[in-house]
């Protein structure tokens, strides 16, 4: 089978109906699902493109936007330097590299839906949201220490050009190890955002596009709101709450990195479990 396919499971059972919840069914555990879907995971090559455009993007596109505001910091406001927080603009990247876990985690779903290699999955493993449920352990872990790995480089590269103009940070000053998580912790709720959306839709271009309108078109638009409606809707869209987790001083009148982790993973959660909704009441 080509490497570009989700392939089914290599679990020995029964070939019989898919039945719908609960455990991994008989004869068949959930860390062995889990380990299936490893291997699936690694050796779809959409995988490893989306994988490296994310790492790509946070680090190199990080590093683009801090040299450009070093090379702007003496046209800047004094207010703007004054605010100006030099963890958030090295993890700038993170803000690009949002699509293209967005992607993977639709695809994690939507790409054994559209090779029809889901049928052999859930003959393979009969009950349903095992499943998922492996899906989403899998595909959490890697993003999760992906997505860490790469904020730690794109801050490390980033203080070293900021250190030019004597406005860099270190890992130890108050905040930046929280923000750092928080970057990985953004990305990773995004692609299992994307997850849930494949699992519901299950139609690619549907998925990423739904996925995109919450990322970048409802901000955009929540920008004609009036008055105090704008920044009232920006602050509680997946955008925005993004922003607290990556952002070192935070905004007086916006969420706390609690909420704003809560709120994420609350979209994240109702995804996903939408997704095991429908997952356990359509046929393949």
């Amino acid at each position: 089978m080509s490497r570009g396919t989700h392939s089914a499971p290599q679990v020995r059972t029964a070939a019989g109906p898919p039945t719908r919840g609960g455990t991994a069914g008989p004869g068949v555990s959930f860390p062995g699902t889990v380990r299936a879907e490893w291997t699936k995971f690694r050796t779809v090559r959409s995988t490893a493109w989306s994988m490296l455009a994310t790492i790509v993007l946070t680090i190199g596109l990080g590093a683009l936007i801090t040299g450009a505001q070093v090379a702007h910091w003496s046209e800047m406001p004094a207010a703007e330097r004054a605010r100006f927080d030099p963890t958030m603009a090295s993890l700038s990247g993170v803000f690009l590299a949002q699509l293209a876990v967005l992607v993977l985690g639709v695809l994690v779903m939507t790409g054994e839906y559209s090779s029809g290699t889901i049928r052999a999955t859930l003959a393979a493993v009969p009950r349903r949201l095992p499943v998922l449920g492996a899906k989403v352990v899998v595909f959490a872990t890697v993003v999760f220490l992906a997505s860490a790995v790469s904020a730690l480089v794109a801050f490390v590269i980033g203080q070293s050009i900021l250190a030019h103009r004597g406005v860099g940070t270190t890992l130890s000053s108050p905040g930046v190890g929280r923000a750092l998580l928080g970057a990985a912790i953004y990305l990773t709720l995004v692609g299992l955002l994307g997850l849930g959306l494949g699992a519901v839709l299950r139609s690619t271009p549907g998925a990423i596009s739904a996925g995109v309108a919450g990322l970048l078109v409802l901000p955009i638009l929540a920008n004609f709101l009036p008055g105090q409606w704008s920044t009232t809707v920006q602050k509680f869209l997946p955008g925005g709450a993004g922003q607290v987790l990556m952002r070192v001083h935070q905004l007086p009148a916006g969420l706390s990195p609690l909420q704003a982790g809560l709120l994420l993973g609350g979209y994240a959660l109702v995804a996903v479990l939408a997704g095991a909704v429908v997952l356990s009441r359509r046929d393949a």
